[in-house]
């Protein structure tokens, strides 16, 4: 664990003390070389669940694939971050890397946390840069009224989780997942128990997000800029499943009344916010949907409590943070060339740019769950579940996998074919940083039809 940590806190005096000429080259390289060490945390050694390196930090088959996905996306950020903040003061510049690199130290520590209270404050600390990120280099004046949402939501969500964890500590005596792991897990009996269980899940739930606790991720994903979609869509929506994943091992298997109100809500939510998908005219704010659509069926993968909902969830959450980050990165530099998000005023851009209209082909079928590719694979995985569960579970399912594939295929559609309209003129070519960007996003998503069980957890 220390390998990655102490090089990304050492990323904060190389960002401060790097000459001005050579601040995004040194400070991705930097970040290149963390990407790269983690990979070791892939070869699994460990016959037991945990690699300690000491109490507070370790990693688990189930955290490795999210810890290498955060310091996988670092460099991606600071190359998709370069051309529209170069040209800012270089104390703004390196002030935005330092946001960049606390968020990756407090994500590393959370995921690599086995006390669920110090979870919970790296959970809560990646609020702040997150926070600043949007508001200072967000696009437009909404972006104040997005932070606000982002903020509130998650703040209204993460307090019942805190008196519900200080609850727990007084009943089993340890908040250590090391020993809560090996414990009975808690009975739910009375009604308290009851407002207890969703205490814990609800904070998980908003930052997913569940569908009715959506409305703070399109406003946050529009109005931040692109490494902030980007770490949003990747990484932070993860710690929602991660932690509910953690903490459905600890409680009891819920009563029907407690799970099925959930596990419907995050279904039909597959189906609205696919149908409000195909409706959307901004490109942004339609892969903002798209994600709140996948993690729907991340949510009931993981509160069927499985083995094969939750690998499915965590291909799924692995698939869906390489795609959503590449498409993030793709709307950026349609938007930095035409300067518009709407999809109608930018048609035809595969005439022009033909080598784009390539990646965003291969994201929009990763997108849609083309085979084989591992996004396929979680959602068959979790769709198999839900119909051992119960089989009229198919029909929201297969519903929601139709409106996937039917906006998907219109983002394409819209986006890139068709003729190229007048207005469309002396648009400047895309760089060489922009293909490697895009290669470093969809060749992961690639190697991985490969070498699946990298990524599926404790499961297998």
């Amino acid at each position: 664990m220390l390998k990655v940590l102490i090089p990304t806190i050492m990323l904060f005096p190389t960002i401060w003390l790097a000459s001005p000429k050579w601040l995004w080259p040194t400070t991705t390289a930097h970040g290149l070389i963390i990407a790269l060490i983690s990979l070791t945390w892939l070869k699994w050694t460990s016959a037991v669940g945990w690699a300690t390196s000491n109490l507070y930090l370790a990693t688990a088959p189930l955290s490795t694939p999210l810890l290498v996905l955060t310091c996988w996306l670092l460099p991606l950020m600071i190359l998709a971050s370069q051309n529209h903040i170069a040209p800012a003061p270089i104390t703004r510049q390196r002030l935005y890397i330092t946001l960049l690199a606390s968020l990756q130290t407090f994500l590393i520590m959370a995921f690599g946390a086995t006390e669920i209270i110090m979870f919970y404050i790296m959970f809560g600390a990646t609020l702040i840069p997150t926070l600043v990120i949007i508001i200072r280099w967000g696009n437009q004046t909404e972006r104040l009224n997005a932070g606000t949402y982002f903020l509130f939501y998650t703040l209204a969500g993460s307090l019942p989780l805190l008196v519900a964890l200080l609850l727990l500590q007084q009943t089993t005596g340890t908040l250590s997942l090391l020993i809560l792991q090996h414990a009975q897990p808690l009975t739910l009996a009375s009604w308290g128990h009851k407002i207890w269980w969703a205490g814990c899940l609800i904070a998980f739930l908003v930052k997913m997000p569940l569908y009715g606790v959506h409305l703070w991720l399109p406003k946050a994903h529009v109005e931040a800029p692109v490494a902030g979609s980007m770490v949003l869509a990747a990484v932070l929506l993860k710690l929602g499943g991660y932690g509910m994943m953690r903490m459905v091992v600890v409680l009891d298997p819920p009563s029907k009344e407690l799970a099925y109100p959930f596990i419907i809500l995050a279904l039909w939510g597959i189906i609205m916010t696919g149908s409000i998908c195909l409706r959307q005219t901004d490109l942004k704010s339609l892969i903002a949907y798209s994600s709140v659509s996948h993690m729907g069926l991340v949510a009931g993968g993981i509160l069927i409590q499985t083995p094969w909902g939750f690998t499915g969830a965590i291909i799924l959450m692995i698939a869906h943070g390489l795609v959503s980050s590449a498409l993030f990165c793709l709307a950026n530099t349609a938007y930095g060339r035409t300067h518009s998000r709407t999809m109608i005023l930018a048609r035809g851009l595969q005439m022009i740019f033909p080598l784009t209209a390539v990646w965003w082909f291969i994201a929009n079928l990763a997108n849609l769950a083309l085979p084989p590719l591992p996004n396929l694979m979680g959602e068959l995985m979790i769709i198999t579940t839900l119909f051992n569960w119960s089989p009229l579970a198919i029909i929201l399912t297969g519903t929601g996998t139709l409106i996937t594939a039917g906006y998907s295929l219109y983002l394409f559609l819209m986006s890139q074919r068709g003729p190229a309209p007048k207005h469309i003129v002396g648009l400047p070519p895309f760089h060489t940083r922009e293909h490697l960007l895009m290669m470093l996003h969809l060749i992961p998503v690639l190697l991985l039809i490969v070498k699946p069980e990298i990524m599926w957890g404790w499961c297998y």
